[in-house]
């Protein structure tokens, strides 16, 4: 790993910006333009594009504040069967909420929430109440009647036209939400039925980062794309429609391409008027690849990503959370690109830890675990298991001390501290596992650091592992994984479990 930049932010903004003013130009009245994606902490993209703003997309929005309202849609079965963000761990109504305060930090205010194909769900009943109750603008779109074969009931007062009218003032509305399948495009559809009724000839473009539209369709940069939507079945060809009007390649991906003879016929209707894009690709607004500096870099970024969502589908078809479909096309597409697991450099040093604490003899309970971690800088530390302390736990106090100059001999927890946290944790909170997870080691090391300057100056080092890379040889317990994502580090972990307890509370 290393620092180099492959992506300038900073050249991207200005590109985009000017990209989507462009496109407002042909719609001076009204654009909705469908926010693909995640608008905040992007960090798929921050991965395979080093240098990449996580938070540029906010960005973006800030320059176009003037001219901007915000949509903001959530599928009503989401909010249901609360499903999860994997990257924060919370679930997609959570993540709304936490979007609109987000937004709110940045200066941008959601003008309008719409749950999606509302049916009564109970659990989006009290979403939408929550929300009314706090002076927010809630709307609920049904299922759109005639959808998606008869457009005649489709572009009618019986389909569209059954949804309650969104009012925004604003010349641009972003209309974004929290994962695939929330709605925003039936939601741009519905605002546009009612504007043309209204006699204000609004338009329709799209955002979305990836893939990205004028690079190769096996460049490792979309094929990382392709890893990332794997569990949704998603995968990138070349846009037919656009190389039948141009008699040039443009990179989509499938679900646009089988959707766009549709979104045709519907947007034809709903105006009245000839269609102005000739293909999928025509209606994006996407420059990223502007904003590319260095393609080596941003290649082997996203080798680096294809083989991490190839170990997160093995563990999460070992939990029960994928389909055994899902791991067989991460294992294709690392075929594709000649890639190893051990291609990324931190396994074989994980793999060799875990031996090295089985020749030790400290592994706990007989499980010996074994961690790797690669600093920014290249250098890498291992860690493993004992009878007081996780492998993740062991390798993150190495990393802070050799980041702090720290020598090796030096403790940075006493086993006494160690022994008494652990004490606490089994004997009277009940705990199954005598040894100490992440969360509870950098407890103990923020307490310890009020009397131990060499723990106050590893403390100080913590925010330079955001962005490392780890792997254990086994999968994380909850308080481990919860640590390592808030530290910002890249994890990766065998599909092994570290215990035959079922529950790792």
């Amino acid at each position: 790993m290393n620092d180099r930049k492959g992506f300038d932010s900073e050249i991207y903004l200005k590109e985009q910006s000017a990209a989507i003013f462009r496109r407002l130009s042909l719609f001076p009245e009204k654009l909705y333009l469908e926010f693909g994606g995640k608008l905040l902490n992007d960090f798929h993209a921050a991965r395979v594009l080093p240098g990449y703003d996580p938070n540029v997309k906010v960005k973006l929005m800030q320059q176009l504040r003037d001219n901007l309202d915000i949509i903001l849609c959530i599928y009503a079965g989401d909010i249901e069967r609360r499903k999860l963000r994997a990257d924060f761990g919370i679930t997609y109504d959570a993540d709304a909420l936490k979007l609109i305060d987000d937004l709110g930090e940045w200066g941008l205010k959601v003008s309008a929430v719409v749950i999606t194909r509302y049916e009564e769900q109970r659990a989006a009943k009290v979403f939408k109440d929550k929300l009314t109750r706090l002076g927010f603008k809630v709307y609920t779109h049904r299922y759109t009647r005639g959808y998606p074969t008869d457009v005649d009931t489709i572009v009618s007062e019986e389909g569209y036209g059954a949804n309650e009218f969104i009012l925004t003032e604003k010349p641009l509305v972003v209309v974004t939400g929290p994962g695939p399948g929330s709605g925003k495009l039936a939601t741009c559809l519905s605002q546009l039925y009612h504007e043309h009724r209204r006699g204000v000839r609004a338009g329709y473009a799209k955002f979305e980062t990836f893939p990205i539209w004028d690079l190769p369709l096996k460049h490792p940069v979309n094929v990382a794309y392709e890893a990332a939507t794997a569990d949704l079945g998603d995968f990138n060809l070349v846009d037919p429609f656009h190389l039948e009007a141009y008699g040039k390649q443009a990179i989509n991906y499938n679900r646009d391409v089988e959707a766009f003879p549709l979104l045709k016929r519907i947007l034809t209707r709903i105006s009245g008027e000839g269609f102005i894009y000739k293909s999928p690709t025509d209606m994006g607004v996407n420059v990223v690849s502007k904003g590319i500096v260095d393609d080596a870099v941003v290649q082997e970024a996203s080798r680096q990503e294809i083989i991490r969502r190839y170990f997160r589908y093995q563990c999460e078809y070992v939990l029960g959370f994928t389909e055994k479909a899902t791991v067989e096309r991460a294992e294709l597409l690392m075929k594709e690109l000649n890639l190893k697991p051990e291609d990324r450099a931190v396994v074989p040093l994980a793999r060799e830890a875990a031996v090295e604490a089985q020749i030790k003899g400290k592994g706990h309970k007989g499980v010996y675990v074994g961690a790797a971690l690669e600093l920014r800088d290249g250098r890498m530390v291992k860690g493993y298991n004992s009878p007081l302390m996780h492998a993740a736990s062991s390798a993150i106090i190495n990393a802070l001390k050799m980041l702090a100059g720290i020598p090796e001999h030096i403790h940075l927890l006493s086993p006494s501290i160690l022994q008494q946290a652990a004490y606490l944790k089994q004997n009277i909170l009940g705990g199954k596992a005598l040894s100490l997870d992440l969360n509870e080691v950098l407890t103990c090391l923020a307490i310890t650091a009020a009397s131990s300057p060499a723990s106050q100056l590893a403390l100080e080092k913590i925010k330079e592992l955001k962005g490392c890379e780890m792997h254990l040889t086994h999968m994380p317990t909850p308080g481990d994984e919860t640590g390592l994502r808030r530290l910002g580090i890249n994890l990766t972990s065998e599909p092994v479990f570290a215990s035959k307890n079922l529950f790792l509370g």
